[in-house]
C-alpha cells in the first residue's frame, strides 16, 4: 500500500461553517421575512436559486493560535532540561544548516552544534534548484505553489521558535555550496553540523559543501584552534543521522543487509533495536554571533510565494495544513489528547474525507517540523496513560514503513527512480500524453479517481487509500509509466520527500508485468468498482469534490454512467473477469512521449 503520506477521522463531510453562521444571525421581523418571501416568489421564474458558496478549507491542526501555541510550550517544557551543560572545552562558532529538520525539538545537529560550541548560527539556504527547478525527466516544476507555502510557513515559525531560545535564523538565497563557505568564513566557524540525507541530489550537494569548506582557511587561533604543526584548519562538515524513528546505528544489519520485503525489516527491529528518546534542550540555545552577520548582510529575510514567483488560490475546499513546528506539536495534541483519536485510527485510517480519519502527520515529518521520535513518545505516554491497543500500535507500524523506505533509498540509491526499480525488471509503458493529461487533472470518467486527483490539486494532500488507487489506476488500467505519477506527486504533495514518494510509487507499480517494487504479492490491481462500494459506498467523498455528481442517488455517484464524463480507459478488470486485452489496447494509443508544455 502506498504508506507515504504516513496516516492519514471517522470519514465526514466538513462542517458548514458558513450556513452555521446564519443561523447565529438576529432574526428580521415577521414584515420584512414576509416582503423578502414575497419578492423572491416575484423573481423566482428569472433568477434562480444559489446555495451558498461553499465553505473554506479546513485548518489543519483546528486549534486556535492561542491554544497551539500552548500546545508546542508544554511539548518543549517536558523536553527541556535547566541542568545541561555545553561540553567541557568547548568554544567558537558552529553553524546549523537546516535541511529537511525545521525543527528545535529533537534536532540532533541543533543539540550537537550547542554542545561543541560557544555560539549557534542557524542558516537556511533557499536553493533555487530546488523551488524554482523541473523533475528530472518529465519537466513539472519541482515544487508546487502549496508545498512552497507550507516551506514559507515552516522557516517562519522556526525562526520564532529560534528566537524564543536566543538564537535567530540567516536566510540566504542561493546554493549551499556557495552560501555556507562564505558564511563559516565570515563568522570563522569550526563547524557546519547538519543531517544527513540519502537520495542523489541531497548527497551531491553534500559532498559540494564539504568541498567548498575545504577551500576555507580559518584565522589562526580562530575556529577551535590550528591543526598540528601550526597549520591553520577548515571548517569541517558534520552530519548527524536524524530523519528516522529508528537510528540507522541501531539497526539490527547494515543498510547494504536490509530485507527487500518490509515484514522481514519491520520484525527484525521490532524485536532487536529500540527507539532513542528525543533529546534534551537547554533553557537557551544563544547567543547568537555578534559580529561576522554585517558582512554577510544582516539575517535577511524569508521568501514569499511572489518572491518566488509563485501564487496560491485560497482553497474553498479540503483541508489547509499549516506549516511549522508549533502547528506539528499542535496537531499532535489535537489528535491524541483533545480530540482522542489514536484510539480508533486503524478502524478510521482508510477514510478519504475530513481532517480527522488519521492523523495528517505526514506533511511536518515530511519537512522535518516534526520528529519521528516524538510522535513515538507520544504514542508510548497515550498508551501508559489511556489506551494500548491496535490502533496505537499501528501508528508506530506506519512509522517504520516510513523508515524502511528512507533505508531503502539509503541501499538502492538512484535505482528507485529508474523505470525498472531496485529489480531493474524491464517493461513496456506507455507516456501517452493525453491520457496521463486526464489522469492529472481528473478528467478520467471515473469519479474515484477524478475526486481524489482534484483534492490534490486543491489541497496538496491525498488519503492513503486514494493514493493507492490512483497509482494501480495510472499503471494498471491506463499502463502508463510509473515514474510519470511519481514526479507529479513530486510537484503537488505538500509531504513530498524522495524515499518515501518514489519508494512507494516502486511498491505499488510492483507486479508480474511491472515488478520494479519490494511487494511479494504477485499483482497490485486495485479494482476501482471495488474500492468504491467499500470505501466511498455513499458517494459523499466524489459529490464532495465532484459537485455535478451531488444531485445523483447516492449508489450512482460512483456509477454515473452516461450521467458523468466520458471514461478514456477500460478497466483491467471488469466485475471481476480480466478482460482480454492486458495490454490496455497500447498498439492503438499514440507514442508521443510527454513533455512539460510552455
Amino acid at each position: 500500500m502506498l504508506h507515504h503520506h504516513l496516516l492519514s477521522s471517522s470519514a465526514s463531510s466538513f462542517p458548514p461553517a458558513a450556513a452555521q453562521s446564519l443561523l447565529l444571525l438576529p432574526r428580521p421581523p415577521a414584515a420584512i421575512l414576509r416582503a423578502l418571501i414575497s419578492m423572491a416568489a416575484s423573481t423566482s421564474s428569472s433568477i434562480p436559486f444559489r446555495p451558498p458558496r461553499a465553505v473554506l478549507a479546513a485548518a489543519v491542526p483546528s486549534l486556535g493560535a492561542e491554544e497551539t501555541a500552548a500546545a508546542a510550550d508544554e511539548a518543549f517544557r517536558r523536553h527541556t532540561s535547566p541542568g545541561l551543560r555545553r561540553a567541557v572545552g568547548a568554544g567558537g562558532v558552529a553553524v546549523v544548516w537546516f535541511r529537511s529538520d525545521l525543527r528545535v525539538l529533537d534536532n540532533e545537529a541543533l543539540a550537537r552544534a550547542w554542545a561543541a560550541s560557544g555560539v549557534v548560527l542557524p542558516v537556511y539556504c533557499v536553493d533555487p534548484r530546488a523551488l524554482a527547478g523541473a523533475t528530472h525527466r518529465f519537466g513539472f516544476p519541482k515544487t508546487g505553489a502549496l508545498r512552497a507555502q507550507f516551506l514559507i510557513e515552516c522557516l517562519g515559525d522556526l525562526k520564532r521558535n529560534l528566537q524564543k531560545r536566543g538564537l535567530d535564523l540567516l536566510v540566504r538565497h542561493g546554493k549551499p555550496e556557495d552560501i555556507l563557505p562564505a558564511i563559516a568564513k565570515a563568522v570563522s566557524a569550526h563547524t557546519v553540523y547538519a543531517h544527513k540525507e540519502t537520495c542523489s541530489e541531497e548527497l551531491l550537494v553534500e559532498r559540494l559543501v564539504r568541498r567548498g569548506l575545504e577551500q576555507v582557511v580559518l584565522p589562526q587561533g580562530q575556529g577551535g584552534a590550528s591543526g598540528r604543526n601550526n597549520r591553520p584548519l577548515s571548517p569541517k562538515l558534520q552530519l548527524v543521522w536524524g530523519a528516522t524513528m529508528y537510528h540507522t546505528d541501531d539497526l539490527p544489519f547494515p543498510v547494504s543487509n536490509l530485507p527487500d520485503v518490509y515484514t522481514q525489516f519491520r520484525k527484525a527491529v521490532e524485536s532487536k533495536s529500540s527507539v532513542r528518546s528525543c533529546g534534551k534542550l537547554p533553557p537557551s540555545l544563544g547567543p547568537a554571533p555578534g559580529s561576522g552577520l554585517d558582512e554577510l548582510g544582516g539575517w535577511g529575510s524569508i521568501p514569499t510565494l511572489e518572491s518566488l514567483g509563485l501564487s496560491v488560490t485560497k482553497a474553498e475546499k479540503g483541508m489547509r495544513f499549516v506549516g511549522g513546528e508549533s502547528a506539528a506539536l499542535g496537531r499532535v495534541h489535537e489528535y491524541f489528547w483533545k480530540n482522542d483519536q489514536v484510539k480508533v485510527y486503524k478502524e478510521t485510517r482508510n477514510g478519504m474525507l475530513g481532517p480527522d480519519y488519521s492523523t495528517k502527520f505526514s506533511p511536518w515529518l515530511a519537512s522535518g517540523s516534526l520528529s519521528p521520535r516524538y510522535v513515538c513518545e507520544e504514542v508510548k505516554r497515550y498508551e501508559k496513560q489511556q489506551v494500548a491497543n491496535d490502533s496505537t500500535y499501528w501508528v508506530l507500524f506506519e512509522l517504520i514503513w516510513r523508515d524502511y523506505f528512507r533505508f531503502l533509498s539509503a541501499k538502492y540509491g538512484n535505482s528507485i527512480f529508474h523505470l525498472g526499480g531496485p529489480r531493474k525488471v524491464a517493461s513496456k509503458w506507455s507516456q501517452d500524453e493525453a491520457l496521463f493529461e486526464s489522469w492529472k487533472d481528473g478528467r478520467t470518467g471515473y469519479p474515484l479517481i477524478d475526486a481524489n486527483m482534484k483534492e490534490l490539486l486543491a489541497t496538496g494532500f491525498m488519503s492513503n487509500r486514494g493514493r493507492q488507487i490512483v497509482c494501480s489506476f495510472l499503471v494498471r488500467d491506463m499502463g502508463i509509466d510509473w515514474r510519470m505519477g511519481a514526479e507529479w506527486f513530486e510537484t503537488c504533495l505538500l509531504d513530498y520527500d524522495p524515499a518515501s514518494n518514489y519508494g512507494n510509487w516502486t511498491y505499488g507499480a510492483a507486479g508480474p508485468l511491472t515488478g520494479v517494487g519490494n511487494d511479494p504479492r504477485e499483482d497490485r490491481y486495485f479494482s476501482i468498482p471495488k474500492q468504491a462500494k467499500t470505501y466511498d459506498p455513499d458517494g459523499k467523498y466524489v459529490a464532495y469534490w465532484l459537485p455535478e455528481l451531488r444531485s445523483l442517488a447516492k449508489e450512482r455517484r460512483n456509477f454515473p454512467g452516461a450521467s458523468y464524463i466520458k471514461q478514456v480507459v477500460p478497466l483491467k478488470f471488469d466485475g471481476g473477469h480480466q478482460r482480454k486485452d492486458q495490454q490496455f489496447n497500447r498498439q492503438t494509443r499514440p507514442k508521443n512521449i510527454y513533455r512539460r508544455q510552455k
